[in-house]
């Protein structure tokens, strides 16, 4: 099984992947994988102004992030012919959220769908978990990370306070819309281990 986790910058997914692994032994990849994906890597020094202008191309940066879940797809596929279950720091859905806000159009997720799991038959995830973390929030805590940990500078994306917003209420679309898979809404407000047994019991854990 796969669950995707989903959500803006500082939206606490990974909180959230955390309190899932304390209860559930449950294999976990994010997404981009900066340390191991070349075309992560270079998405990543694009979003720090290092290539030039690449980051200005919505498709171009869209595909490198495509790209490097492409170099994971049989890790994808044998998790989703499992019953066990991947976590997922962001999948396809964040993808689809960051073109859609960044173009501003919504056909945008479907050009990502049509790559994704179309051209490159990257599987659906089983369940899509969305944190429905408030914008400015989630800014507040990606502010507080960037200065506890100077590994954790704030990129492009995380930096653009109108982006955020447009991506959070991309995201919001794609969940009503139950895009590709089914969808779970969960305030972050709550424990994250009541929210977690929450994502686990839609699981039929």
């Amino acid at each position: 099984m796969i669950v995707a986790i989903e959500g803006i910058d500082g939206a606490g997914k990974n909180t959230l992947v955390q309190a899932l692994r304390e209860q559930v032994d449950a294999e976990y990849l994010a997404f981009p994988r900066y340390e191991d994906s070349v075309h992560a890597k270079l998405a990543q020094a694009a979003l720090y102004g290092r290539m030039g202008d690449l980051s200005d191309s919505i498709y171009g940066m869209a595909t490198l992030f495509a790209l490097d879940r492409l170099g994971a797809r049989e890790q994808l596929e044998q998790a989703a012919q499992s019953s066990e279950i991947l976590l997922l720091d962001r999948y396809v859905a964040s993808n689809a959220a960051y073109s859609v806000a960044r173009a501003q159009d919504p056909s945008l997720a479907q050009w990502v769908a049509d790559l994704e799991f179309g051209q490159f038959e990257l599987p659906r995830p089983t369940l899509q978990v969305l944190l429905g973390t408030d914008v400015d929030l989630a800014a507040q805590r990606a502010a507080a990370r960037e200065i506890h940990d100077a590994s954790r500078v704030r990129d492009q994306y995380e930096s653009d306070s109108g982006l955020q917003l447009r991506t959070a209420e991309a995201y919001a679309n794609l969940a009503q819309q139950q895009w590709f898979s089914p969808w779970m809404v969960v305030d972050p407000a709550q424990q994250p281990s009541a929210v977690a047994t929450a994502v686990l019991q839609a699981l039929g854990q």
